[in-house]
């Protein structure tokens, strides 16, 4: 891999795992992460919730979009903090996603390519 490669990762987590997952993120060098609130269509039938004590039938599932660019250097640890902090063992506990990225620009110094990550 070349050494100034980078990569979007992103993620689908429950929200109550997010906030030790970014201290943990943070801790390894990731410098910065977008957070978006978001629904994911379960394909598990049947699937049950529960909320203040009440269960109920679940197609759509609450979780939390994390995305960070991040150099090739930080990929495996990424991930590894992502699926130690997010695995419950269960439906839901999200997805990861990595994807190469071509181009990034700081707007504000116009810094790019690693610089900007």
């Amino acid at each position: 891999m070349r050494s100034n490669a980078k990569k979007l990762v992103t993620a689908l987590i429950k929200p109550f795992k997010l906030e030790d997952m970014r201290e943990n993120l943070s801790k390894i060098g990731v410098q910065g992460i977008t957070i978006t609130e978001s629904k994911s269509f379960v394909r598990q039938s049947g699937h049950t919730e529960h909320y203040l004590g009440d269960e109920y039938a679940a197609d759509l599932l609450s979780n939390v979009k994390i995305e960070t660019a991040i150099s090739d250097r930080l990929l495996e640890q990424t991930i590894e903090v992502i699926t130690g902090d997010t695995n419950a063992g269960g439906i839901g506990d999200g997805k990861i996603s990595v994807t190469d990225l071509v181009q990034i620009i700081r707007i504000r110094t116009d810094e790019t390519g690693e610089d900007a990550v």
